[in-house]
């Protein structure tokens, strides 16, 4: 059986540091190669909306918070806080389940005195690499939530093909014994 093996989502297409653990098994031996990174660049700007409703932009009162709280965990000396990122950022922190609740991990700034805003559920399909087709029948919370504890398209498609060429070499070797 192949070593578990870490995959990030950001090497796969997506602009989102998401590390996750993938252990493949096969009754048989043989040698199952994980995917190697595609290192396709990509930036946070490529998968936002360009007019999100007001509702995704957190309020002043949520904004202050979260500098308070970040102010006062770096007096600690650790690093926890939002995450702020931009139309240039390269990759945002990993989403989770908790997002619907403030955002904190990723939020989009609006430019220079204007709060920033939460993902809307679409750019999370997008983060994750759900095709546009892709329904959302839910509401935002069950959204968030399910888009938070999903793994990357991308990532699962690229071990899916991986998976195809073991199974098939093996089958070639089965013909050829």
């Amino acid at each position: 059986m192949p070593e578990p093996k870490v995959l990030n989502a950001k090497d796969f297409g997506l602009p989102q540091n998401r590390e996750r653990i993938f252990i493949i098994g096969f009754k048989k031996k043989g040698a199952f190669n994980y995917p190697k990174p595609n290192k396709n660049k990509t930036v946070l700007g490529n998968i936002l909306e360009k007019n999100p409703m007001e509702k995704y932009t957190i309020s002043s009162r949520l904004w202050s918070g979260h500098k308070r709280r970040k102010r006062d965990h770096k007096k600690k000396g650790n690093g926890f806080g939002y995450g702020l990122f931009d139309l240039k950022s390269s990759y945002t922190n990993t989403i989770s389940a908790r997002y619907y609740k403030d955002g904190s991990e990723v939020l989009i700034s609006r430019g220079k005195n204007r709060n920033p805003r939460k993902l809307t559920e679409r750019e999370c399909a997008r983060l994750q690499g759900f095709p546009e087709t892709f329904k959302i029948p839910v509401s935002t919370v069950q959204a968030y939530k399910q888009f938070g504890n999903s793994v990357p398209v991308n990532v699962i498609e690229a071990i899916s093909l991986e998976i195809i060429e073991y199974l098939t070499l093996n089958k070639a070797r089965k013909k050829v014994a």
